[in-house]
């Protein structure tokens, strides 16, 4: 397989033009969210489209994906209309905190960029995909509130040193965890990424745990479960 795509069992995913290639964190999150009710979905920070296409895969609803990098929209676009779903998907180049619909969405999914500390990359392009100065967490919450219906979900994966100040951001906008998936390497491993659900009504909460390898060093049964609709083979 060449290094400028990735084929999954019903689309490919072109991403030599994309500052954040296909990875775990989106395939994880494309696979996890609950979107098998949604009419309308908003992808935030769409990328690739990698999200986006799966979001389609698993629904039938009509998808906005939005990103800032104009590269990577015209490589998302590229993507869908390669797809079987290009007539539910609309790719956007839109900043998503001047982005204004007259309908709201009642699914909303995005691998945000969270680096907020560490050394930037000189790449300006990978700098803008995975750092927050351009779209901090409290933005991307507004964004949210704004677009999220009364009965929507938003779901979203971050870094696990990052869960708790978003957690405290989110019940400021009256957002609600109802869901969270913790994700380890290993079961052994510590927590890396946390997946969370939001909505706006409070209570009821379901909290999982998945380890990507067994024992071994195999992938486990529970992410082959989660992903098996999408990887050609594990």
């Amino acid at each position: 397989m060449s290094n400028d795509r990735f084929a999954f069992k019903h689309f490919e995913v072109y991403h030599d033009r994309c500052a954040m290639k296909v990875g775990t964190d989106a395939v994880l999150l494309g696979a996890w969210a609950d979107v098998a009710q949604a009419r309308r979905v908003l992808d935030i920070g769409t990328g690739t489209g990698i999200i986006a296409l799966m979001v389609a895969q698993r629904s039938k609803a009509i998808i906005t994906a939005v990103d800032l990098d104009a590269d990577a929209v015209e490589q998302a676009k590229e993507n869908v209309l390669r797809s079987p779903w290009s007539d539910r998907i609309e790719v956007i180049h839109q900043d998503v905190r001047e982005f204004s619909v007259d309908v709201r969405f009642d699914g909303i999914v995005s691998n945000p960029p969270y680096f907020v500390d560490n050394l930037k990359s000189p790449d300006h392009q990978r700098a803008l995909a995975r750092h927050t100065d351009n779209l901090s967490f409290r933005e991307l919450l507004r964004s949210v509130d704004s677009l999220l219906s009364d009965d929507g979900l938003f779901s979203v994966i971050l870094p696990s040193e990052a869960l708790d100040s978003f957690w405290s951001l989110a019940l400021e906008f009256k957002l609600y965890p109802c869901r969270q998936a913790e994700i380890m390497t290993k079961a052994s491993s510590p927590v890396k990424r946390v997946m969370l659900e939001l909505r706006r009504k409070s209570g009821g909460y379901i909290s999982e745990w998945i380890a990507l390898r067994d024992a071994s060093g195999a992938y486990s049964e529970a992410y082959r479960e989660l992903t098996k609709d999408f990887y050609l083979k594990l």
